[in-house]
């Protein structure tokens, strides 16, 4: 495998699909057709070809190309490369749920790991999946991000949402909300804005990165009027990262934080639980919006948005938010590759 990439190839992308029948494929393609994709990567999407013949037709790119490859030493630079991850390709049926799409989705996406865990591709994008059509009693799937943490074998990943001037990591994710408070303890808070601090540092090249940390009450439990969680959890585990010599303020209450925008003073923001960062998160990048996760040992992205079976196949998805995520992979994979060498 070493002979596939050369001082002069770029780095390879790996692409998984996601669910044929959400926008996934559509915004695949118009990511693709962008002439900037070639100058920095060579793009490998995980699927079936069938299922983007399928949207060329129906979205007429016909001036799109792509090439079918069996291995990955058949890869092709400077072209779109496609590997079928089953044999058939399930019928599209654009906006319909369907547990042959799952299937399909799990398949792209577990062969993409494989051959990033094995160092054959150097990133990898995800395309929306529905957890629904693939979640099974004998397969639980909770998400994207915890499949790759249990396969990587990593002790702990952060979820990152990142927009151009924000960065908004969580030390909860896809956890219910009554499990949340239970969850969210001086420990944890401690290892994932360390996760945070070190991905700004090796990812995104920030020397002594500042971040904020939001309270878990309303008005930051208020000096523990709303809640103790402030003062037992989250105060005391600010002052050891301080101690640590790590730049890290709060508890900061979560409206007035984002109402004042105080996120531009900070280089991150770690939020406790999902949607107490992603609301904002997505009111204020949701069109470039990506979402990273941070560390592990490999380089995984996806654009910030699901499946949106609604617009499926209408030639209306934006690819703005897929667009940043290749770009982003391929930033953080040249920044890894350049401190290496």
């Amino acid at each position: 495998m070493e002979a596939m990439q050369t001082k002069k190839q770029r780095p390879i992308l790996g692409i998984s699909i996601g669910d044929i029948n959400g926008i996934g494929p559509e915004v695949i393609l118009k990511a693709l057709a962008d002439a900037r994709v070639f100058a920095n990567f060579t793009p490998l999407i995980y699927g079936h070809g069938k299922s983007l013949t399928h949207y060329k037709k129906l979205l007429n790119l016909e001036d799109f190309y792509f090439t079918q490859i069996r291995t990955l030493d058949e890869i092709q630079h400077r072209k779109v490369n496609v590997i079928n991850c089953q044999e058939e390709c399930p019928e599209v049926i654009p906006g319909v749920e369907s547990q042959e799409a799952g299937k399909l989705a799990l398949a792209a996406f577990a062969a993409a790991v494989e051959d990033l865990k094995a160092g054959k591709i150097q990133g990898l994008v995800t395309a929306p999946l529905s957890k629904s059509n693939i979640n099974s009693e004998t397969q639980p799937f909770v998400g994207h991000t915890e499949y790759l943490i249990e396969a990587t074998g990593s002790k702990s990943g952060l979820m990152m949402l990142v927009g151009e001037d924000l960065r908004v990591g969580l030390v909860t994710g896809h956890i219910p909300l009554a499990q949340v408070p239970a969850a969210v303890t001086k420990a944890k808070v401690i290892e994932k804005a360390k996760i945070f601090i070190q991905s700004l540092e090796k990812d995104f090249g920030i020397n002594k990165p500042k971040i904020a940390i939001l309270g878990l009450n309303p008005h930051a439990g208020e000096d523990g009027l709303l809640g103790s969680e402030e003062e037992t959890i989250l105060k005391p585990a600010i002052q050891e990262l301080k101690d640590a010599k790590q730049y890290v303020f709060g508890p900061y209450p979560a409206d007035g934080f984002f109402g004042m925008m105080h996120q531009q003073k900070f280089d991150g923001v770690l939020a406790l639980y999902h949607d107490q960062g992603l609301i904002p998160f997505k009111s204020i990048a949701f069109s470039s919006g990506v979402n990273f996760t941070a560390g592990l040992s490999v380089i995984r992205t996806s654009p910030d948005h699901g499946t949106a079976y609604a617009i499926a196949g209408k030639n209306t998805a934006d690819c703005s938010s897929f667009r940043a995520a290749l770009f982003l992979a391929s930033d953080i994979v040249e920044r890894h590759q350049g401190e290496s060498e």
